[in-house]
């Protein structure tokens, strides 16, 4: 056996499988270690991919060359675009997954990946050679050498579960936590701390009364994550259900407060604020009711069922006493109570926008390690990391990802510019140019530049080209074609918008809400030609071609507003001034820009507590 690679990933979670297929992908010789071969990018939580801007980076890291859009969808068991009554920057693909299949179908591509080997053990320490990583050593006593390491290690670094007052060593429930790096990295200078994340109680299904739920079925449509036409899903599709809460069950979640480990002190790390316990959600929203929860299949055939929404760390006792409330659960049997976890983090603003570290170099982190929260999140760092680890061991320039480009590249530059004070989870609302990250258009943005670094296959960049091409044609029909009023008058009044005064081109009537390229060719037959002649991801071009069209001066707009702040952006700064010496900054700014040494102007605007006046200082020193 060989004992010396490029790249050692350590954690076989959603950002270790990433990162070690797409560094070995691009030709490194990667080492993949895990406690347990079984668990491979192994859904911890909620068996599901996607969800609001969560769903934007799975369709991202697909455009890059990635496996976790086609693995969701090849295990889905449902499909949703979330968001569909607001305008396409919120549209936000999610699927649920079959949890078993999803471990299997990751599994077979990292067997099948060449390049890439596994090893099934725990890592307790880090080699070092001065201020470079140059390998691992194992629970087993196995020493790799390597020269990068990624670490991957999600919610095991020195992880403890709570159900009540029981406390029990572990990453996730029956797993054995991870100890010795934490304290190793904390003395070589490493800023570390502790978070918090929880799941819910698991239902077996065939004790649910169904007919107190509403069902929510899924989405029969062309939508999916991968843009690769012969990903498809074909698993049997199920139906979410939905429930609500009561004051009843209210009332027996608060007698066990006592007991809760998050409100007796016996937990006093940092919580996730946008995905909350029952127990919080009783506490922080006491005016509340009641409250939504959905129960969702844990697979295609499986009566295991994931309770969404009702996270908890409470005695079993009071979780169990608290669910039979429910109508629907009132004889409920259950798989295993909820628990929460806490773990160790490190702050990410101790990371280069690669994410390698700053203290040592050619060692990165990924995933939960950096303060993130979601499978998405971990997954987006994950194909970054594994990409720049492979550039550190054969030549190339950093690949980043700036905001305008990617939702990824708005999560790691929040991390590394502004740290986290909670679990870091991704949101529409965090990306200024979200009109230019949409789901439709990932392939667009990112895989020339995934097909340069030689990630994307060729078979990719032909479908992407494929793709622009009949958009343009489509674009070019729309804005030649001349209607004329007295023609699609009686259409217009019939469905109730204003009638043309004098014929028009096709694409003035197109930005009119309710109408789209498949109403219009349904009454001009060379559109209807036109359509017809694309044989391929039909629906996927039209949609595109819709959205371009309709929202071309939005999309301008927001190109502008994001080439002006590139300017900034290639203003670079790094390790250009002492700034604990420059009076003329403010004290907060001296201390955050000493600590973060940002790489930009740009990015040195974005960090908490350095002002426009401190950014106006800088630039004027630069002489500009």
């Amino acid at each position: 056996m060989n004992f010396s690679y490029d790249i050692i990933v350590v954690g076989a979670g959603h950002a270790g499988c990433e990162a070690a297929t797409a560094a070995a992908n691009l030709g490194s010789k990667t080492l993949l270690i895990t406690m347990d071969m079984n668990k491979i990018a192994q859904m911890s939580c909620n068996p599901a991919m996607g969800g609001v801007a969560k769903g934007q980076i799975v369709r991202e890291i697909d455009a890059l060359g990635g496996q976790s859009g086609i693995v969701s969808d090849l295990t889905a068991i449902q499909f949703r675009m979330l968001n569909r009554s607001k305008g396409p920057a919120m549209w936000s693909p999610r699927v649920q997954s079959d949890r078993m299949k999803y471990i299997e179908t990751w599994r077979g591509i990292i067997e099948n990946s060449p390049n890439l080997s596994m090893w099934q053990d725990t890592v307790t320490e880090l080699l070092f050679e001065g201020n470079n990583v140059t390998g691992v050593i194992t629970r087993m006593g196995v020493t790799f050498t390597s020269r990068t390491v990624i670490l991957t290690n999600g919610t095991f670094l020195n992880g403890l579960i709570h159900i009540g007052k029981v406390q029990i060593g572990g990453g996730r429930i029956a797993e054995p936590a991870s100890a010795g790096m934490t304290e190793q990295l904390r003395e070589r200078g490493f800023r570390t701390d502790r978070m918090k994340t929880g799941t819910p109680v698991r239902i077996d299904a065939r004790t649910v009364d169904f007919s107190h739920l509403e069902e929510q079925k899924g989405d029969i449509d062309f939508h999916k994550f991968s843009y690769l036409p012969q990903v498809q899903r074909t698993l049997t599709q199920r139906s979410c259900w939905i429930a609500y809460t009561s004051e009843e069950v209210h009332a027996a979640l608060r007698e066990g407060l006592d007991d809760s480990p998050l409100y007796n002190g016996q937990i006093q790390s940092i919580g996730p604020r946008y995905c909350p316990s029952i127990e919080t959600k009783i506490v922080t929203f006491s005016e509340k009711t009641s409250h939504q929860l959905f129960l969702e299949p844990e697979g295609e055939t499986t009566h295991e069922c994931y309770l969404n929404g009702f996270s908890s760390s409470l005695p079993l006792e009071t979780q169990l006493k608290a669910l039979q409330r429910i109508p629907a659960f009132r004889n409920t049997h259950i798989f295993r109570p909820g628990y929460a976890i806490e773990y160790d983090f490190f702050d990410p603003t101790q990371l280069h926008p690669t994410l390698e570290t700053k203290a040592v170099k050619n060692l990165f982190f990924a995933g939960q390690i950096n303060g993130t929260t979601g499978y998405e999140e971990a997954a987006g760092q994950g194909i970054v990391a594994g990409i720049n680890a492979h550039i550190n061991c054969h030549g190339g320039s950093p690949f980043v990802l700036k905001r305008d480009e990617a939702y990824i590249g708005v999560l790691i530059d929040d991390l590394i510019t502004k740290g986290v004070d909670e679990p870091y989870r991704m949101f529409t609302s965090r990306a200024e140019h979200r009109i230019l990250l949409r789901q439709d258009n990932a392939d667009e943005r990112l895989t020339r530049k995934a097909y340069d670094l030689g990630l994307a296959s060729a078979e990719r960049m032909g479908l992407l080209n494929s793709k622009e091409e009949k958009i343009e044609e489509i674009i070019r029909f729309v804005n030649n074609f001349s209607i004329k009023a007295d023609r699609i008058n009686p259409y217009l009044e019939r469905i109730g918008t204003t009638p043309l005064k004098q014929g028009v081109k096709l694409i003035d009537l197109l930005v009119r809400p309710h109408i789209d390229l498949g109403v219009m060719a349904r009454e001009i037959s060379s559109l209807q030609e036109l359509l017809e002649s694309i044989t391929e991801r039909k629906d996927e071009i039209i949609e595109s071609a819709d959205i371009r069209i309709k929202y071309s001066g939005y999309i301008k707009r927001e190109q502008l507003m994001a080439d002006k702040i590139t300017r900034l952006e290639e203003i670079r700064i790094k390790d250009k001034f002492n700034y604990s010496q420059i009076q003329s900054l403010s004290t907060e700014a001296r201390q955050k820009l000493t600590r973060i040494n940002p790489e930009t102007i740009a990015q040195a605007g974005r960090i908490p507590g350095v002002s426009p006046n401190d950014i106006s200082v800088l630039l004027v020193l630069l002489g500009r």
